[in-house]
This record gives structure tokens, C-alpha cells and sequence, in this order.
């Protein structure tokens, strides 16, 4: 099970720090991504983190802006978003899987992001 929190409304130029809890599973043995899907949009890949080495990666849309991170006694894993921009909003949910972005097999519910202008 996978649980995503910490969005909100926020102007553009902020920051936001969403969570995502898992549990009922070996939480180092999956990678764990972020994904959004913006109104009339597609959902799209953000980051993935592999908890068990720190390995990451951010689409170019993200990066530099969004870090993610793993914090594995927790059963945990972060996205610190910074310089949101308007075209961040959307609807962000956490997953995990064997690879990024195509085979992550366990999705929680969403958490509503929404940067104004």
C-alpha cells in the first residue's frame, strides 16, 4: 500500500513537499516513482529512487527544481518540490515497480498540487 500526501495550493515560485508512505511490502526491493497527471493531460513520469542504493532520476521538465529522496527506516520517500511553476499542477501520485516508468505495479491515491500565478 501506497499513501501520497503534503500537496496543496501554493503561488508560483514556491515549494511544496510531498510524502509518500508505503507499506505491506519489502519497501528497498521496488523502485519508487512520483508521477502526475495535469488536467487533459496524460499522467507523465516525474522521478524514481531506488531505495536501496540512493540512485535517482528526474525527467527535464524537474530537474534541478524537485529532489527526491528515500528515507528507508520510514518506509518512506520524499519529493521536495522547489520553483514550482503553473505547469506543475496536477494530480501527484507515488509508485512502486521494478523499473521506471513502465513497470511500477503498485499505485497510491493522489494528492492534489496546484500552483498559481
Amino acid at each position: 500500500q501506497l499513501q501520497a500526501s503534503g500537496g496543496g495550493s501554493v503561488q508560483a515560485g514556491g515549494s511544496l513537499r510531498l510524502s509518500c508512505a508505503a507499506s505491506g511490502f519489502t519497501f528497498d526491493r521496488y523502485a519508487i516513482g512520483w508521477f502526475r497527471q495535469a488536467p487533459g493531460k496524460e499522467r507523465e513520469g516525474v522521478a524514481v529512487i531506488d531505495p536501496k542504493d540512493g540512485n535517482t532520476y528526474y525527467e527535464d521538465s524537474v530537474m534541478g527544481r524537485f529532489t527526491i529522496s528515500s528515507d528507508n527506516p520510514r518506509n518512506t520517500v520524499y519529493l521536495q518540490m522547489n520553483s514550482l511553476k503553473v505547469d506543475d499542477t496536477g494530480i501527484y501520485y507515488c509508485a512502486a515497480g521494478t523499473s521506471y516508468p513502465r513497470g511500477m505495479a503498485y499505485w497510491g491515491k493522489g494528492t492534489q498540487v496546484t500552483v498559481s500565478s
